[in-house]
């Protein structure tokens, strides 16, 4: 009975799993896809972020490159790489475990490796796991580095200010960083670059929970990384500025220009507005290059500065996360990313935020001029049928001073003709007067041909 109970269930699983959409196993391990580190103190880490295209790059990462990067250092150490999809790998070498990541933009590789018990921090620091990485690996990141940190997680068992003198050797940043965080831990650092080209972090076990010193390590290396990742925003404000600026001071003197040729549309004025177009359309052109210049500033902007306010917002969320309590003598790392981080992400949303409003104002302007172009341009069209109409009237009364040379004209030719009938008939024996009938002739026949021309006048107007 259990054998057919057995055989029944896995006949069911296989049913169900055709079951399943095609997306819903990977969307499931999606929240598990990115695991934190199992950290026991004392542990030495090197965190490196590479970012796969450079700043003035258009589009965004190389996911092949980020594959092949970290294929060849598995490689090396005779590892097999994972699938070229995959957003996530870790492995432990013998020697150091490593944590790969891929991101929208770059890719982290968190190196870690145990430190022997009594290790002081100024030789922890030198003896960081990145020394087991092949040198030609790391030469191949040339350029490429947006962050690189060592981070020493240590038991907290020296008195707190104790520990905070010996920190005077380990940082050479004059203002050092601290708090308690997740009610057992301590973060001490200085973000600053040291003179070996790495940020330093020490972390603190002071009662810490189990697993909870890898999620703490996780979410102080996502600070420091989303933290320059959100700072790349900064250049682009830096160089938008001038540029902006220089827009804006065109704007103004092409809005004076409007200004100045601006006055009431009146008929004494006609004359001079519809020689005012051409310098009208003259403002047009270069207030469409001015919109031209405005679109590709926002054009090359607009994903940088939408991508370090996206950053900035992680930054807060991993802050909050920590759970931070005042150290006596130091700031918070929130305290410190209020007064350095913040400043510099408000200058991108107010440069932002100035380029849409400029692009708003440059659109007004040229419809204002465009308005004013198509005024003028119907004064002008109305200035021209007034003309034709004058011109027509002219024709009519040309063409009816005409009319009457025709009458005389057609009754002339016509009454000859008659004449020379009337002088055969005559000549052929007829009791006829030839001057007589062309004297009572002249008026019937001017006035047939002129009632003839005026009905066929009144055929053509009623067609």
């Amino acid at each position: 009975m259990r054998i057919i109970l057995d055989t029944r269930n896995r006949l069911m699983a296989i049913a169900y799993s055709n079951l399943n959409h095609a997306l819903r196993v990977p969307l499931a391990a999606e929240v598990h896809s990115r695991p934190f580190l199992r950290l026991d103190a004392p542990e030495s880490l090197t965190h490196l972020a590479v970012y796969m295209r450079d700043a003035d790059e258009p589009g965004g990462p190389d996911a092949a490159q980020q594959h092949a990067r970290l294929t060849a250092l598995c490689r090396h150490f005779g590892v097999t790489p994972p699938a070229p999809e995959a957003k996530y790998f870790f492995h432990d070498f013998g020697r150091f475990r490593l944590k790969w990541e891929c991101h929208t933009e770059f890719a982290t590789y968190t190196f870690a490796q145990r430190q022997d018990p009594g290790t002081s921090l100024a030789d922890a620091f030198q003896r960081m796991p990145l020394g087991q990485v092949p040198q030609e690996w790391l030469l191949g990141l040339q350029g490429r580095i947006m962050v690189a940190a060592h981070v020493v997680l240590e038991h907290g068992v020296l008195p707190q200010d104790a520990f905070a003198q010996s920190l005077r050797h380990v940082f050479e940043g004059p203002n050092i960083v601290a708090a308690r965080v997740l009610d057992g831990g301590e973060i001490w650092t200085d973000f600053l670059i040291q003179s070996d080209g790495f940020s330093r972090f020490v972390v603190r076990d002071v009662d810490l929970h189990e697993q909870q010193s890898g999620r703490l390590v996780q979410r102080m290396l996502e600070i420091e990384t989303y933290r320059m990742m959100a700072l790349l925003g900064l250049p682009h404000a830096q160089r938008a500025t001038p540029a902006l600026n220089g827009i804006e001071n065109q704007l103004a003197t092409l809005t004076a220009a409007m200004v100045d040729t601006a006055g009431p549309l009146t008929d004494e004025r006609s004359a001079d507005l519809a020689a005012d177009t051409d310098n009208e359309q003259a403002l047009l052109s270069r207030i469409t290059g001015l919109a031209a210049r405005i679109e590709k500033l926002a054009l090359d902007n607009s994903y940088r500065f939408s991508a370090s306010q996206a950053y900035f917002r992680l930054v807060h969320a991993r802050i909050e996360e920590l759970r931070e309590a005042r150290i006596d003598g130091f700031p918070t790392i929130g305290e410190f990313m209020d007064r350095r981080l913040t400043p510099a992400m408000n200058t991108c949303a107010a440069i932002a935020h100035r380029q849409e409003a400029l692009a708003e104002r440059i659109a007004h302007t040229n419809d204002l001029l465009r308005t004013r172009v198509g005024i003028v341009q119907e004064r002008q069209n109305r200035q021209i049928l007034q003309s034709m109409n004058t011109r027509a009237a002219q024709q009519l009364k040309l063409q009816q001073a005409v009319e009457g040379l025709s009458v005389a004209a057609i009754s002339y030719y016509v009454i000859g003709l008659l004449s020379y009938a009337g002088k055969a008939l005559k000549a052929a024996g007829w009791p006829v007067n030839p001057d007589l009938a062309t004297g009572v002739l002249v008026p019937v026949i001017a006035g047939a041909v002129w009632l003839g021309l005026r009905r066929m006048h009144r055929h053509i107007d009623a067609a």
